[in-house]
């Protein structure tokens, strides 16, 4: 059952809440660009795979920020601090976003066979193919760093979050600090179990 979009804000402002150091303002700043100069809160998390929908992007990472604070509390209590876990799970992939004024992907029109057949667009989404290239990872790290300060551990964990799933990840290959391996746990296990049921 998809959540409604008021309550989905709701976790996110909890969420937020929950970083509390010496880099709140700096968070405060980063998340007032993200949230008014990107497509971060309106965007979908793909263009035909999980949660390609409206506001599918922070659904996305909401859920991510969630469950990585569970498979912290379940696994590794000592791993990272939930100031940590809520800074990688919420903007991990915030290189979906696009850049303010170009977003990564547009809402496509049906076909003319679609439409004629009374059918949404499918797939419902495309990329922007005008964009400059970087992987999802290294926009979401360039809009981050502009503004706030990562520790090496949280810049890993954003970088090599896709895991195994990306051949260029295998220079970190078993050098994965723990709030990587969980980050993508939680990556995983919201794109391939929660967001399917």
């Amino acid at each position: 059952m998809k959540n409604n979009t008021e309550e989905l804000l709701v976790r996110y402002e909890a969420l937020k809440s929950l970083v509390v150091s010496d880099r709140s303002d700096s968070f405060a700043e980063l998340m007032k660009y993200v949230e008014m100069k990107t497509s971060f809160l309106t965007a979908p998390a793909s263009t035909k795979y999980h949660l390609c929908e409206e506001n599918g992007l922070l659904r996305h990472s909401v859920g991510v920020a969630e469950t990585l604070l569970l498979l912290r509390d379940t696994l590794a209590l000592n791993a990272a601090s939930d100031e940590s876990c809520v800074i990688v799970g919420l903007l991990h992939d915030l290189g979906k976003a696009g850049y303010p004024g170009n977003p990564l992907y547009f809402k496509r029109d049906p076909s003319p066979k679609q439409a004629a057949a009374g059918f949404d667009a499918w797939p419902p989404y495309e990329y922007n193919k005008d964009m400059i290239y970087m992987s999802v990872p290294l926009r979401s790290l360039y809009h981050v760093m502009q503004h706030l300060y990562l520790t090496p551990v949280e810049a890993q964990a954003i970088m090599y979050h896709d895991g195994q799933y990306v051949e260029d990840n295998r220079s970190v290959a078993a050098k994965e600090m723990p709030l990587t391996l969980l980050l993508q746990y939680a990556d995983n296990w919201n794109g391939f179990v929660t967001e399917r049921s």
